[in-house]
């Protein structure tokens, strides 16, 4: 009898074991585990222009609703041509007033933009302000760093040091143990193994289009951020 205890024990343990594993497979963010818990969770996308113009935000606000219905409405608080100083002057008004569960930023591309004159070390110093605001207001707030693709021909010409920008982003991320999604391996590997196929997904060479979003990028969100594969809106049936 004690030995079929010890057996049923050991086998609730091996169950509990088992499911704490699913759970952390299927949920490797807060914000999925908050999803998936059935929370609202509202998310700000906040950076460039390749945020505010970006397909890849409707792509991931799309792919959200299929997966989790209304509970993940995305905002996307991003503007052209901004870098990290817009984003820490304007930073109450677009994101900390409309209250997030989870926060997505990436500003590097533009910091690196020579006319704007930001240094690595003063591009940090804001990407530090803009988190340590956002923490302060929304201490359960979930803050993801992105890195994006490599510029080419002259917008690489005006940002000669992107690399040094992604790499600090990657660096913060790492100190202060935030989630990053590391969007410019990808992209590099694309470019330098088939530079025509880059120029068809990032045709100005620095912005890439719907296809390049829906091809790179919003995938990579998906699977780092929620698990998986992207869901895709059932077809309708005939």
């Amino acid at each position: 009898m004690n030995r079929a205890l010890r057996l049923l024990s050991a086998s609730v343990v091996l169950l509990a074991a088992g499911a704490l594993a699913a759970a952390e497979v299927a949920a490797p963010t807060k914000l999925a585990a908050n999803l998936a818990a059935g929370k609202k969770q509202t998310i700000i996308t906040y950076g460039t222009s390749l945020t505010a113009g970006g397909a890849w935000v409707a792509q991931l606000a799309q792919a959200l609703k299929v997966r989790y219905g209304e509970r993940a409405p995305v905002i996307n608080s991003g503007r052209g041509a901004m870098w990290s100083k817009w984003g820490v002057d304007n930073l109450d008004q677009r994101v900390i007033q409309k209250s997030p569960d989870a926060v997505i930023i990436e500003f590097a591309i533009n910091d690196a933009f020579q006319a704007y004159k930001t240094s690595v070390a003063e591009a940090k110093a804001n990407l530090e302000n803009m988190i340590d605001r956002i923490l302060k207001a929304r201490p359960d707030c979930q803050i993801i760093l992105m890195t994006m693709n490599p510029p080419i021909n002259v917008h690489l010409e005006r940002r000669p040091k992107i690399e040094e920008y992604y790499q600090m982003y990657r660096d913060v991320a790492a100190a202060r143990k935030l989630h990053l999604v590391d969007h410019h391996p990808a992209w590099k590997a694309i470019l330098d193994k088939d530079a025509e196929r880059f120029k068809k997904l990032v045709p100005d060479g620095i912005h890439p289009n719907a296809a390049g979003c829906s091809e790179v990028i919003t995938p990579a969100i998906w699977k780092s951020v929620f698990g998986g594969e992207l869901p895709q809106p059932k077809k309708d049936a005939k």
